[in-house]
């Protein structure tokens, strides 16, 4: 048993090698991961991870291997050439020395012997999915195959004969029947569809028809990239593959595919190799969001206290004994190490965003000490003076700036028990705004003091250079003032609650004295204030009644302006269409012409009558636009005859007056719409 698990150790140790040499993937944890994920098939996990990251990868190594196959070893610049095309490392100078069919393994991908044949001697399987009107057909075939193949496979399963079906969805356009699949570099999964055009379609091809539009249509995708934060807005047709889209944000974003996490797919697009018309999204637009997903290795954060953990269970320890030979310590290759048992910092270093900066602040406050604490200001310290010293004089307070420094052996006992004390956290909340920042790091610290020199002056700044790191945490204590904001009090970590207490109490008499003689002078100037509104008041409600008056009269007068303008174009408007439709009228035929002619009397709604001839070709249109041309346009009027009664203008206007029986004469009458 001992050497049975010594020799499985020792394959999968070449497998690990093996499968990282193929793929590039120099993180021992993800590579072991994808392994597992496969159960150490070294071929599935290789076309697992090729295809998603380049599909042209892949069957360049095929094509490379092949024609090694055929005419030996590739000479030492056809290898360097390939290495610059990025399909195969460049040649060693021993290379040259050995047999063809070790170089080409050493070529295509620098593997260790007892896998080597695996890897050639397993052929590359493309997965295909052909729509064909309201059925799909999923199909398997190897790299090497044609395109005529898939089509006789097709007509066995659809009964569409070769010669009428065109097989549609290649990413490269049309191609022939001859052509091999190798040479279009698919990836692993593919959608096509067919068309016949030829075959007449029937009442059950209706879902394909819309299924053959959503395929022609344009979807615009909004991708949100959001370590970047940046939009992206990107047209793709029905036909492309969500593979392909990832793809594309690969090249954009520089997030390998295997590496991307989605949000907004809707749960029917589940297969990569699904095309947008069937994936379900919304038409014509819709919104994503992509961001690169955490490492494997990663992927479990550290907790605060750091416990034992055991990664590798004694049956499987021998597994990776040696994993120092890959050049890589095993704190790197489980992706720990000592900074990993240390604390999340309560502020991130250079933050440019206040509000984020304050937000991870509260958070990692109430992870550590609880969610009993000060309500903590979120926004930038001119905001938060805003807030506390600029509004109305009973609404105002104390402004509490908590410095917090994770160096300072204080700071875990004065969060503990001073900040999350009851009476603390209440007191605070119901007279303080309370801000917070963290000056751990120099970049926050200096940070800080620019902001402090800002509003506070230079004096409060020198204060808080002049305390040591084991002085912190640091309460200060500020009021506004009409001129300036004074520091009332700064209260360091060595104090006990009932001290605390006593420093705040004392900054709220301080605060309270100062505050009724606010109240007071602002209650003063508000009496003064509201009488002088008053009379502003009394006296613009004067102006706004005669401004109303010249108003009212003022519209009046322009509306007759208005409708005697519009009843004028109105009247220009028609004479001019009346004027262009009479000249546009044909000539009137003469009796003698020897061509049947219609004779036509109108009786108009005065009773006078207007009579014209036509030729019988002459179509209704034409007798609409001369009783037009004489002020009766058909959208106002009917034009009826006597008997049987028929509503002409109801009629084609393109038939002919023989069509519509008005040959050789009739009397016509026209009659008002309702």
């Amino acid at each position: 048993m001992a050497s049975q698990s010594g020799d499985s150790n020792m394959d999968r140790e070449m497998i690990l090698a093996d499968f990282q040499a193929c793929t590039g993937i120099d993180n021992i944890a993800e590579a072991i991961t994808l392994l597992e994920l496969n159960n150490w098939d070294l071929v599935a996990a290789i076309n697992g991870v090729i295809p998603q990251e380049n599909g042209i990868l892949q069957s360049e190594f095929s094509s490379e291997a092949s024609q090694a196959t055929m005419y030996g070893p590739p000479s030492h610049s056809e290898a360097t050439n390939a290495a610059a095309r990025g399909a195969i490392p460049p040649p060693s100078s021993s290379s040259s020395s050995s047999s063809p069919q070790s170089s080409l393994a050493s070529v295509v991908c620098p593997i260790n012997p007892s896998t080597r044949q695996i890897v050639e001697r397993q052929p590359r399987m493309l997965n295909f999915r052909v729509e064909y009107r309201q059925s799909s057909t999923d199909l398997v075939l190897e790299e090497g195959s044609t395109v005529g193949e898939i089509k006789q496979i097709l007509e066995t399963e659809l009964g569409v004969p070769v010669s009428k079906m065109q097989l549609k969805g290649w990413k490269s356009g049309d191609v022939s029947d001859s052509t091999v699949l190798r040479s279009l570099h698919l990836p692993k999964n593919n959608s096509l569809y067919v068309l016949t055009p030829d075959i007449a379609p029937t009442a059950s091809t209706s879902k394909n028809s819309a299924l053959q539009d959503s395929l022609n249509q344009n979807f615009l995708l909004v991708i949100s990239h959001r370590e970047a934060q940046r939009d992206y807005s990107l047209n793709f047709p029905g036909s492309r593959t969500i593979q392909e889209v990832k793809r594309n944000i690969s090249d954009l974003t520089n997030i390998p595919v295997r590496h991307q996490q989605w949000e907004g797919w809707p749960a029917s697009a589940s297969d990569d190799s699904m095309t947008l018309a069937l994936s379900g999204i919304s038409y014509p637009c819709h919104h994503l969001s992509v961001c690169r997903r955490s490492s494997p290795a990663n992927a479990q954060e550290p907790t605060e206290e750091c416990a034992d953990v055991h990664m590798i269970s004694d049956s499987e320890g021998d597994d990776f004994e040696d994993a120092s030979e890959f050049g890589v310590d095993d704190s790197e290759m489980f992706g720990m190490s000592s900074s990993s048992c240390r604390k999340t910092p309560m502020m991130p270093e250079n933050s440019e965003n206040e509000v984020e900066a304050l937000t991870h602040f509260t958070a990692e406050f109430s992870s550590r000490y609880g969610e009993t604490h000060p309500m903590f200001f979120i926004g930038s310290l001119e905001a938060a003076s805003q807030e506390a010293f600029y509004g109305k004089a009973r609404d105002r307070k104390l402004l509490a700036i908590y410095l917090h420094n994770d160096d300072s052996v204080l700071s875990n006992v004065f969060c503990s028990q001073m900040m999350c004390a009851d009476s603390i956290v209440s007191y605070l909340s119901q007279n303080f705004i309370t801000w917070a920042w963290d000056v751990t790091k120099e970049a926050n610290k200096a940070r800080l003091l620019t902001m402090c020199t800002r509003h506070f002056g230079s004096v409060v700044t020198q204060t808080i250079r002049t305390y040591e790191t084991d002085q912190f945490p640091l309460l200060l204590i500020v009021m506004g003032k009409r001129t300036s904001n004074e520091v009332l009090n700064v209260i360091q970590g060595n104090t006990t609650v009932d001290e605390l207490m006593m420093r705040l109490m004392g900054a709220m008499e301080i605060f309270s004295a100062q505050q009724l003689e606010d109240i007071k002078d602002e209650d003063e100037r508000e009496a003064r204030e509201m009488v002088k509104r008053e009379q502003d008041e009394a006296y613009r409600l004067s102006l706004e009644a005669d401004r109303k008056k010249r108003e009212v009269q003022e519209r009046e007068e322009a509306e007759q302006v208005r409708l005697e303008q519009m009843r004028k174009e109105q009247e220009e408007e028609k004479e001019a269409i009346r004027l262009s439709l009479e000249q546009a009228l044909p000539p009137e035929p003469d009796e003698e012409s020897g061509e049947q002619i219609s004779k036509l009397r109108i009786r108009t709604p005065s009773g006078e009558f207007l009579e014209r001839r036509f030729l019988g070709s002459c179509k209704l249109q034409v007798l609409l636009d001369f009783v037009a041309s004489k002020g009766y346009p058909f959208e106002e009027f009917k034009l009826l005859t006597t008997f049987p009664r028929r509503n002409i203008t109801q009629l084609d206007p393109g038939s002919t007056l023989l069509e519509a029986k008005l040959f050789p004469q009739e009397t016509l009458f026209l009659e008002a719409k309702e």
